[in-house]
């Protein structure tokens, strides 16, 4: 398990992404990181079958399971802490799918620019 939580894109404490399917870095529920975590897992991602499939395309298949890593895989409405790496990229591509910004890292904000959240935040305030 991870450490105590860690802040979301406003600087407030990160809210929980998904316990089904358990999801995280440290499959606590919660997009925390650490240095370990290369692809930024810290994008709560509400993830789309054109947002699957895209990833599936491009090398990054969420969508078949993995039970040995814990993965279940993937479908439509899930949601799950995404790379911000990949998300940043889905962006670019225009198949980005909703996120939840309550739910995603501040750290996730190295990468992508809060304006570009916003366009796909389904809790923007």
């Amino acid at each position: 398990m991870s450490k105590k939580k860690q802040k979301n894109v406003f600087g407030e404490p990160l809210e929980d992404c998904s316990a089904e399917p358990l999801t995280g870095w440290f499959r606590d529920g919660c997009c925390n990181t650490d240095d370990n975590d290369r692809g930024y897992h810290t994008v709560c991602a509400k993830v789309t079958d054109d947002f699957l499939i895209w990833s599936k395309k491009v090398g990054n298949d969420l969508i078949t399971p993995h039970p040995e890593f814990g993965f279940p895989g993937l479908k439509n409405g899930d949601q799950w802490c995404v790379c911000a790496t990949w998300y940043a990229r889905s962006i670019d591509e225009g198949v980005a799918c909703p996120i939840y910004l309550k739910k995603t890292n501040i750290k996730t904000l190295k990468l992508i620019p809060i304006d570009k959240l916003k366009k796909h935040a389904l809790d923007v305030y």
